[in-house]
């Protein structure tokens, strides 16, 4: 009998698939009275809705991203100042695996004080020495002087005898870029477009195809840009680019051919995706609005230099593997991977192996390459891709919208300031999550070592330049700022770095209180909030004689420690029944006294007590650790006890 029902029973009827209302109920379970909305549903910095749960999407399936068809680029920087050294380092990358090469000369954003010097094609010829420049794609970093720099690699080619048309060459002039990071355009817009029109004009004649201008975001994303804002700079810059060569007598198509997008690819890999598909969507309504049969945009992608940290800089690792991976499945065109130390000066060899080898291993072994738009049909995806696509266009038509001394566009929203305040507010915003560690930085901010490996760079950052370049142009702005977001921990580790080598590593003493299983989480916090500043805190097994905390035991470690300030790390329970009389007998040794936990209703006894600070989860991580420094460095006070 029952063989016979189950012979004739569906398998859906008997392995029914579960709907939203039943995962619903299973969560609500989980969740026992808590908030759906505050535990499961995430936003981004644009204030997106992360859901936990999607339905699969309606679209019609997969579509191909790329511009070029198959294997995405493995690009590496050419940024040695040295020009045989550049040499050396180029050959390198492209017998290690590399087929694209940025050349980045000195003063382009991108290569953070460093840069190729090569001012004649002699010197680039030397810094190119070995290249076959047909047999990889090069492409130029935006930087002043974009076009003297773009003629001088078409007259190497020349020089060697190429092609110009069997070369792939992204010539990377990026004015607009140039004036946000730097402050200055040489000459007013429409002298402006007239130069591009002649130099794009120049290099088409010789036979070279381009493209040959680039909408850069990663000047926007190093100024604090959300996805939605780097997506409407660039669009808007692209547009700017449209207008001006147009003026000048090319027709849409050309223009549009001759722009090229850089976006940056973020740790965070649903957006770092979702970014990448958006901008292709977005550039597709731009041309078609522009009356054009959409042409697939070529974008290169770099890894986040706003998401680099100096300390514990391996972690840089998985950051840059995370988003590589992200931009693969977005549909980059070419890839370049932020060496793990370039935050901490020019990468040497082994770094930028690691880095070309983190993209090999995607593409080779992950095969990532094969599947076009991996994607389309995941409800999270592709809601996000659109929320991306509607915020990304409000912030394109916001920039459009402004216009200032005869200025229009992003051109305009630069020299009034409209840029720069609303960067200024998302660096803000994301400063103070940073602050509070609501956006954690692992091995920074969270989980640092002290203990950590130097690593080796060819040389050290340069000291940062105060001038602003071209600062007597025609148009004139507020330069945005290159940052990265680990900063100002990384000032309060450095703050106890040069305490340590004038005698001792700034330290506090954890004052625990009752039993290990009662102090341990709260002493926890403490240790890894003060390594974040550089402050060793080293755990004990505690202080506990029958139950109770022996104070005198507690006051005798608390002198031999050397340390200036205690914080009280225990449970409610301990904290109700001992911290107060911890707080004195601490206080009067002559300890600074803290305490691990948010103020409750005991905090006025407790501050009566000694106790002057408390820290918890969310307190402002930099203002508390700056107070610590400033405590744990002071001159020894003479003990009250």
């Amino acid at each position: 009998m029952t063989s016979t029902v189950l012979a004739d029973l569906p398998f859906m009827d008997a392995f029914p698939t579960p709907g939203e209302a039943q995962w619903r109920a299973a969560v609500d379970k989980v969740l026992k009275g808590a908030d759906f909305e505050k535990k499961l549903v995430g936003r981004t910095t644009d204030g997106i809705r992360i859901e936990p749960l999607y339905e699969a999407a309606t679209e019609q399936g997969a579509r191909p991203l790329r511009a070029e068809a198959g294997r995405w680029r493995v690009a590496a920087r050419v940024d040695h100042p040295d020009t045989t050294e550049a040499s050396r380092l180029a050959l390198a990358e492209l017998e290690g695996g590399a087929d694209s090469l940025s050349l980045a000369f000195a003063g382009a954003p991108a290569a953070h004080g460093f840069g190729l010097t090569a001012a004649s094609v002699e010197a680039l010829d030397l810094a190119l020495d070995g290249i076959m420049l047909d047999l990889v794609r090069l492409r130029l970093d935006p930087a002043p002087g974009g076009r003297k720099h773009a003629l001088l690699l078409a007259e190497l080619a020349e020089k060697r005898g190429h092609a110009p048309s069997s070369l792939q060459i992204d010539f990377g002039m990026e004015p607009i870029g140039v004036l946000a990071s730097s402050g200055a355009l040489a000459v007013p817009l429409p002298e402006l477009g007239k130069r591009i029109a002649e130099t794009i004009g120049t290099l088409k004649a010789r036979g070279f195809v381009g493209p040959f201008l680039a909408a850069d975001g990663r000047i926007w994303h190093e100024a604090g840009a959300t996805e939605a804002q780097e997506l409407g700079a660039v669009l808007a810059t692209a547009v700017t680019y449209l207008r001006l060569l147009e003026a000048e007598g090319l027709p849409l198509a050309e223009a549009r051919d001759a722009i090229s997008f850089t976006l940056v690819a973020d740790p965070d890999e649903f957006v770092t995706i979702a970014k990448l598909r958006a901008a292709r969507l977005l550039w597709d309504r731009v041309q078609r609005a522009c009356g054009l049969e959409p042409k697939p945009v070529f974008i290169h992608a770099e890894t986040a230099w706003r998401s680099l940290t100096r300390r514990d800089p391996w972690v840089n690792l998985l950051r840059g593997t995370i988003a590589a991976f992200s931009a693969g499945v977005g549909g980059a065109d070419s890839i370049g991977v932020q060496p793990f130390t370039a935050a901490l000066g020019l990468p040497d060899g082994f770094a930028r192996r690691i880095a070309r080898n983190t993209q090999l291993i995607l593409l080779e072994e992950a095969n990532l390459w094969r599947v076009a738009d991996p994607a389309a049909g995941a409800g999270g995806f592709e809601a996000l891709t659109q929320a991306l696509c509607e915020q990304g266009w409000r912030k394109f038509q916001d920039l459009e919208a402004e216009s200032s001394d005869g200025l229009t566009g992003i051109v305009a929203a630069l020299a009034n300031g409209h840029i720069q305040k609303g960067l200024a507010r998302e660096r803000d915003a994301r400063a103070k999550a940073i602050a509070t560690r609501r956006e954690p930085i692992t091995g920074t901010s969270e989980f640092p070592n002290l203990s950590e490996a130097s690593v080796s760079v060819l040389a050290p950052p340069p000291a940062a330049s105060t001038e602003r370049t071209g600062s007597d142009g025609a148009i004139t702005v507020d330069a945005l700022p290159s940052i990265r977001l680990a900063e100002p921990f990384e000032a309060l580790r450095a703050s106890a770095d040069i305490a340590e080598a004038a005698g001792e590593r700034p330290k506090a003493f954890l004052a625990t209180l009752g039993s290990i299983a009662g102090f341990t989480a709260r002493s926890g916090f403490a240790r890894n909030l003060f390594e974040a500043g550089g402050i060793t805190a080293p755990s004990r097994d505690g202080f506990a004689k029958t139950g109770a905390t022996d104070l005198d035991a507690l006051i005798v470690a608390f002198r031999a420690s050397g340390a200036k300030l205690a914080c009280l790390c225990g449970s409610d329970e301990s904290y109700a029944a001992e911290a107060a009389p911890a707080a004195k007998a601490l206080t009067a040794a002559g300890a600074t006294v803290w305490l691990a936990g948010r103020p409750s209703e005991q905090e006025a006894a407790l501050r009566e007590a000694g106790v002057t600070n408390f820290i918890f989860a969310g307190c402002d991580a930099i203002a508390v650790l700056q107070d610590a420094l400033a405590i744990a460095i002071s001159p020894v006070s003479t003990s009250k006890g």
